[in-house]
């Protein structure tokens, strides 16, 4: 809890004071080191709106907290605590997952978004026709692949797909399938650009996924369906001789018979369907899209269905007769919802390469790295056939410390291309020239520091991120200077919280208890009626079977101990054993069966014992800041406070 405090309170998002004019005055030092006013209007405008309390609101009460934190900081860093492994190691983790939001061409990433979203709003009926090819393969066999697709191609402008689809299909190297429509995120990426690319009608040229190669024959375009979320009951074919199944149409028949009869289709679904899936479920489906299910006639006929509660009439799919019962329509939302949704699929999946290459695209420019033709050449004559054994090394003369390439102030050297051809040959690798395998590994070489540089230096380029971790740090340092020196501390100290105890019991106690039944109703004649049974000695389970008919609640009773003030006694309750008069209360009308009045008296440590230890640890706290303040030297600038001041007051 300590934890998230400090956290939130140095994390939050808001601005409201202008720190520009302020930029590099100094507005005070802790024994010595600076503390600049634009830090303190920056976490002032952050907290504004967060903190509760007031006097947290004026500028001099908030520095005095400031100072306090800056001088736990200074404790924390005397300690060693920015030194130990553990905290090294939280913050290396939070820094590397925090800078993935920060590693992006924002410009591709936005525009992918929105394409990803009109996509989504937009289905695309085709076919295909692939043929398996090994990522490693031969420029020999993939140029023989390439060729014989083209082939196929033609063939489906002359013969049409169905015909060429049976001769080819064998379910093994090449496959040849109807995909019926679907959208954006349904296929790998390559796949998907080249379906909506093609024009209606049209078939693309081949192009390759990571299945291999492909040509794609679109059909029809249409705006996206939504969501459906249907049931069905199902009457299972028995054969694939339809002549064989008049049984189940009749049955299926039946069943519609009797829903127009008014009957439940949830029981019917329960009792008939033969889909064990849904049945039990009352024949309920997940919801789906278009393109989900693998009937492409069940889903146009749920799609088909307009109001809640449509029926369909009875219809055959390839799994058997099927009535379908439409529960909910859901049209896509808009990009403003789904934005947000879409970034994240953008960067899963494999469009997240246009971006990481937009980016090293742009690091290469910032950092003006050029291409460097001489060390490419000179790294295609040292290699070998070898390599695609796996059992390459370097030349025993290899100029290890020749300079490569420079990133910022990181010097490359040939050393550091060479053992990286080295560790990353794998074996066997099918052969491919040796200058596309030296352009090939160089760029990935490139791109990958390109990567690591920009982000051990973010702090430097990008402010935004350099404040959350400059926050996120001292946030873990807080915690644990507090964890150690105050709160883990004070749960140790028994000693101690004994000692707080018994000088502080004063300021723990019971208020004046009644032990009593509270009785009430909204009826003052029942009231009345409870009061006469409480005086005859009768029980409040008595009362309640006597008074509480015919399934209505007359009367209620709140027993127990109950504290002065407690919501169910009246107010003007006269502290003393019997039966009360009876009292109004809002709406309500009461009466008490007081049974024992408790006088005000000290709770026992153990009753207590979290709140003494929360008060235990905030007296600690304040005497752990007293003396940090004697121990480092604190300066305020006031002048530049009376800067800040007259900012915040326009």
């Amino acid at each position: 809890m300590h934890r998230l405090y400090i956290l939130v309170l140095f994390l939050a998002t808001s601005v409201m004071v202008q720190a520009q004019d302020l930029e590099d005055e100094i507005l005070f030092t802790v024994e010595g080191t600076p503390v600049y006013a634009k830090e303190f209007v920056r976490v002032f405008n952050k907290n504004l709106d967060l903190v509760q309390d007031e006097s947290q609101k004026d500028v001099e009460a908030y520095l005095q907290l400031f100072v306090n934190y800056k001088l736990k900081l200074k404790e924390a860093e005397a300690l060693g605590l920015n030194q130990k492994a553990a905290y090294k190691k939280e913050l290396e983790g939070y820094k590397k997952q925090l800078a993935k939001n920060y590693m992006s061409d924002s410009k591709v990433t936005n525009q992918l978004i929105e394409e990803a979203y009109q996509r989504m709003a937009n289905e695309v009926k085709a076919s295909h026709i692939l043929i398996r090819l090994n990522q490693d393969a031969s420029p020999e066999d993939t140029l023989n692949v390439y060729n014989r697709l083209v082939k196929l191609r033609e063939r489906v402008q002359a013969e049409g797909f169905d015909k060429v689809k049976n001769d080819v299909h064998d379910g093994q190297t090449v496959f040849a399938e109807d995909l019926g429509y679907f959208s954006g995120f349904k296929m790998v990426y390559k796949f998907e650009n080249a379906a909506y690319n093609t024009p209606v009608g049209e078939i693309s040229m081949p192009f390759k996924t990571r299945f291999g190669y492909h040509i794609v024959k679109v059909y029809d375009k249409r705006k996206s369906r939504g969501e459906r979320t249907v049931a069905h009951i199902m009457v299972a074919n028995k054969s694939t001789d339809k002549s064989t199944n008049a049984d189940v149409e009749n049955r299926i028949n039946d069943i519609y018979q009797k829903l127009q009869q008014g009957e439940d289709f949830e029981t019917l679904a329960k009792q008939f369907s033969e889909d064990k899936g849904s049945a039990t479920q009352g024949g309920k489906l997940p919801p789906f899209e278009s393109g989900q299910l693998s009937s492409s006639k069940f889903e146009d006929v749920a799609f088909g269905l307009q109001e809640q509660g449509d029926l369909s009439k009875p219809f055959e799919t390839e799994f058997g007769w099927h009535i379908v019962k439409l529960y909910k329509k859901t049209p896509i939302k808009p990009f403003e919802v789904l934005q947000p949704e879409l970034e994240a699929k953008v960067k899963r999946d494999s469009r997240s390469n246009l971006i990481n290459e937009a980016l090293i695209a742009k690091l290469k420019q910032e950092y003006n790295i050029e291409d460097n033709t001489a060390a490419l050449t000179y790294f295609t004559t040292i290699l070998n056939t070898s390599y695609f054994k796996g059992m390459w090394q370097l030349p025993k003369d290899f100029p290890s410390e020749k300079p490569l390439v420079k990133i910022g102030d990181l010097q490359l050297t040939y050393s550091d291309f060479g053992e990286y051809l080295v560790r990353t040959q794998r074996r066997p690798t099918p052969e491919k020239p040796l200058a596309t395998l030296v352009t090939q590994n160089y760029e990935a070489f490139l791109g990958s520091h390109l990567m690591q540089y920009r982000e051990a230096n973010l702090e430097d380029v990008n402010e935004e991120y350099a404040h959350i971790i400059e926050e996120y740090r001292d946030g873990l340092l807080l915690f644990d200077l507090m964890e150690t020196t105050i709160w883990q501390a004070a749960k140790e100290d028994s000693l101690g919280l004994e000692k707080f105890y018994q000088d502080h019991k004063a300021a723990y106690y019971w208020n004046t208890r009644v032990n009593a039944d509270v009785a009430s109703s909204p009826n003052k004649q029942i009231v009345k009626k409870a009061a006469k049974m409480l005086r005859k000695g009768e029980t409040t389970d008595t009362i309640k079977e006597a008074l509480n008919k015919n399934d209505q609640v007359n009367i209620m009773f709140t027993s127990g101990i109950l504290e002065v003030g407690h919501q169910a006694l009246p107010e003007a309750l006269t502290l003393e054993k019997g039966i009360s008069n009876i009292y109004q209360k809002d709406d309500t009308f009461l009466v008490v069966n007081v049974k024992e009045v408790f006088p005000k008296t000290t709770k026992a440590l153990a009753d207590v014992r979290g709140m003494v230890l929360t008060d235990f640890q905030n007296y600690k706290e304040q005497k752990f800041i007293e003396k940090l303040h004697k121990k480092y030297a604190v300066t305020i600038d006031q002048a530049v406070l009376n800067q800040i001041k007259s900012q915040i007051n326009k």
